[in-house]
């Protein structure tokens, strides 16, 4: 919370920073949005950040890049992605620090094993791992009483990135 807390105040200096080069008018267009009283300021800004739902976003690309990445054997490429999940998630327990919780099993436990294997550029071990990082997600997801929302091997390939 204090990380958070941290981020939101230099975002803010640096938006009175940018307001003190502006011109009165500018000034009101540029900011009228955020709120005229800090709390409201620094509410609004938080709002802009999402919750967890951006971390989700976010890591449904990456996790279907991994997948092909993983049945391409572009390893570089499943490395990059895997660890783009869990920056992503890092970043959205920050904003939504009750999630962690939710998600330790898929940190602590899938996580590693799945990246083990692209270490080992292991194609048939990744295959394996991957059935349960999906697992893994669906655990979280029914933590969070979002069991509705399935995540499942990916069938089709949706990806612009050449192989």
């Amino acid at each position: 919370m204090k990380r958070y807390s941290l981020i939101l105040f230099f975002l803010f200096l640096g938006v009175i920073a940018i307001n003190a080069c502006q011109t009165a008018q500018e000034k009101e267009y540029e900011t009228r949005w955020m709120g005229e009283q800090m709390e409201e300021i620094l509410n609004n800004i938080e709002d802009q950040f999402g919750g967890f739902d951006q971390t989700m976003m976010e890591t449904g690309y990456r996790y279907n890049e991994l997948y092909w990445a993983g049945q391409e054997e572009n390893w570089g490429y499943a490395e990059y992605h895997i660890d783009k999940i869990i920056s992503s998630m890092q970043r959205g327990f920050v904003r939504r620090p009750d999630r962690e919780a939710s998600s330790k099993q898929f940190v602590d436990q899938a996580y590693p094993a799945l990246r083990q294997t692209i270490e080992n550029e292991d194609k048939e071990a990744f295959n394996a791992a991957f059935v349960n990082f999906a697992s893994s997600c669906n655990t979280c997801h029914a933590m969070e009483d979002v069991a509705f929302m399935q995540i499942i091997i990916p069938e089709k390939r949706t990806t612009l990135v050449k192989f």
